[in-house]
């Protein structure tokens, strides 16, 4: 147990770290929000499209749960699990009308979303704060939308990561979690060819992720939970634009001087993109999304 302990301080510390060397990097090329955008299928996109891609991820992720735009069931209190610098907690609650707190285990990335809140006139609205997605220092039902958007990935236990979203999910209140995962086994599998393992691990210890698991994998545990309206679906072809993109833009002259500015870790990070290019067209790594309800 000790050594379990040991080892989850240890990924922590290193996700923390990474995140404080690579934010503002990410923040300068690619602007607020810290994950993948949504694309047509096969689109071939400029960079300045991405951002706008980044947005159609917020709202495909709002349509798939069902939030239609005449919704009178509209959230009033978000939760941000791995909320990045808060470009999905603002946007949010912008949209909603709601209050909205986020939480990450980088230091760096919550005094940087706590000061654009601010700026963007937005401090009574949202806030951030350093705490553990798997610990979370919320009471029991307390948001209407439990929000994770791609960290998922870096949580070591997947059960109480999954268990916490349903706990401080309100009775009513929506989960969505959109994350990379890998394949679905099938039926006569035991466990993902070694190759695959092999390949996953390489951008495990480039990321600081632990184990990965199945779309499937996350259904059983939200079924587990007795959640209700539970449905998951496989965006990998609308964000295979995304790393390219990203490889692009780091092999810019303002990318390569900043990436370089930057740390080993995010290096490291960077030079494994191509890894994460090789598991999506091995179609080994999948990017998914998964909703819920909690009972009312």
């Amino acid at each position: 147990m000790a050594l379990e302990q040991h080892e989850k301080e240890k990924l922590q510390k290193g996700i923390a770290e990474f995140y404080d060397e690579s934010s503002t990097l990410w923040e300068n090329i690619w602007g607020d929000h810290m994950h993948h955008g949504f694309y047509d299928a096969d689109s071939t996109v400029s960079v300045s499209d991405h951002r706008a891609a980044q947005i159609r991820m917020i709202e495909e992720s709002l349509r798939f749960a069902s939030f239609s735009e005449d919704d009178t069931k509209w959230p009033k209190r978000i939760v941000d699990v791995g909320c990045g610098i808060g470009g999905s907690s603002r946007y949010l609650a912008q949209k909603f009308g709601a209050t909205s707190v986020g939480i990450t285990l980088s230091p760096v990335q919550a005094q940087r979303a706590n000061a654009l809140a601010a700026a963007q006139g937005l401090a009574h609205k949202v806030s951030f704060q350093v705490a553990d997605a798997l610990e979370q220092p919320f009471p029991d039902g307390k948001f209407d939308l439990v929000w994770s958007m791609e960290s998922g990935e870096h949580m070591p236990d997947k059960t109480k990561f999954v268990r916490e979203l349903g706990r401080v999910a309100a009775p009513g209140g929506t989960i969505i979690i959109v994350t990379w995962c890998h394949r679905d086994l099938g039926p006569d599998e035991q466990s993902l060819q070694p190759w695959e393992q092999d390949l996953l691990k390489k951008i495990c210890d480039a990321y600081y992720l632990p184990a990965w698991c199945s779309a499937a994998d996350y259904v059983k545990l939200l079924q587990s939970l007795s959640l209700q309206d539970i449905k998951s679906e496989d965006w990998s072809s609308f964000v295979a634009p995304f790393w390219p993109a990203v490889i692009r833009s780091a092999l810019t002259w303002n990318g390569l001087t900043s990436l370089l500015r930057t740390g080993l870790k995010t290096i490291k990070g960077a030079l494994a993109m191509p890894l994460m290019i090789k598991g999506y067209n091995k179609g080994l790594i999948k990017f998914v999304i998964i909703t819920c309800r909690k009972s009312g």
